[in-house]
Formats: C-alpha cells, sequence, structure tokens
C-alpha cells in the first residue's frame, strides 16, 4: 500500500489550517499557544497558494527521482524506510541547492539556524497534521491505488450515464 497525500482543490477554501498545523508539529511546545509565543517561531512546511479561481495546499512529493535529493552536496537530504526524503540536520551547510532545485518550490530555509526545512511527513505521527487540521478534507491521506480505482469507477459511471 502506497499512501500519499492528496488535494482535492474543489474543497479547498484557502483558510491555511493546515499551514497551521504543520508548523504547531514542528513547535517545540506542539501546542497552538505555546508555539505563537516560542523565540524562534516555528516554520511550516505546506503552502496554501491562489490561482485564478483555486486556492490549494502545495507540499513535498517525496519524489522518486528527486531533484533536492539529488542535488544535496552534503548527504544531508536522504531517503528513509519509508521512502520520505528527511534531513540529516548536522550536515546541512546552508548552500540552498535543495531551495533551487525543488521543483515545487517547498524547500525553505530557516534562515535563523541555517537549514534548509522542508516536509518530514510527520513521520512520528500516523497523520500528518496537515491532514488532520484541514476542516474541508480538501487534503487527505490516501492510498494511491484505491484513489486510481475509485477515478475509474467515476469516469465509467459519467461514459455510461450510471
Amino acid at each position: 500500500m502506497m499512501n500519499a497525500l492528496y488535494v482535492d482543490p474543489q474543497k479547498c477554501m484557502g483558510c491555511k489550517s493546515c499551514e497551521i498545523g504543520c508548523a504547531v508539529q514542528h513547535s517545540k511546545s506542539k501546542t497552538l499557544f505555546g508555539a505563537v509565543f516560542e523565540e524562534a517561531l516555528p516554520m511550516k512546511r505546506i503552502f496554501v497558494e491562489a490561482g485564478p479561481g483555486v486556492k490549494m495546499p502545495v507540499f513535498c512529493h517525496h519524489c522518486e527521482d528527486a531533484p533536492c535529493l539529488n542535488s544535496c552536496i552534503t548527504g544531508c537530504l536522504y531517503r528513509d524506510e519509508h521512502g520520505f526524503i528527511r534531513r540529516h540536520k548536522e550536515r546541512c551547510i546552508a548552500c540552498w541547492t535543495c531551495v533551487m532545485t525543488c521543483p515545487f518550490g517547498v524547500v525553505t530555509r530557516d534562515e535563523n539556524k541555517h537549514l534548509a526545512v522542508k516536509c518530514d511527513r510527520c513521520h512520528k505521527r500516523e497523520v500528518p497534521a496537515c491532514v488532520s487540521a484541514c476542516p474541508t478534507r480538501a487534503l487527505q491521506l490516501v492510498d494511491l491505488d484505491e484513489l486510481a480505482r475509485r477515478k475509474r469507477g467515476r469516469y465509467v459511471q459519467a461514459e455510461t450515464g450510471g
């Protein structure tokens, strides 16, 4: 079973709850009120962007052929046993090569700590914080094979009028 983050842009209302949930999860306190008062504010790893008529969370896809991973000159970025791209923060030299090569623009800089910051898929949680925080379920953790099966079923129903 391959789980992936899935966005239904029709359901996203641009509330940025996913951004807040992500930042809180990556805070020291792990609480909203505690995170607001932390000396260095926690950084989000998901970004809600808006275009003409659409709002949509943009996040790391942990690409199979990952430009950020392939360009990391120090070995800071690595793929863990679950297939997620993570980082050894002690190896990051703040060269920002990963920031420049990410096709989605979701690897960012923590200028206070001089580290690259990216989604770690909330590896210590069963469901990522961004998914748990989404009030409209626009952001979901789905099984890719099941998602494809459902889409095929909807296609057949639409084509046959069923």
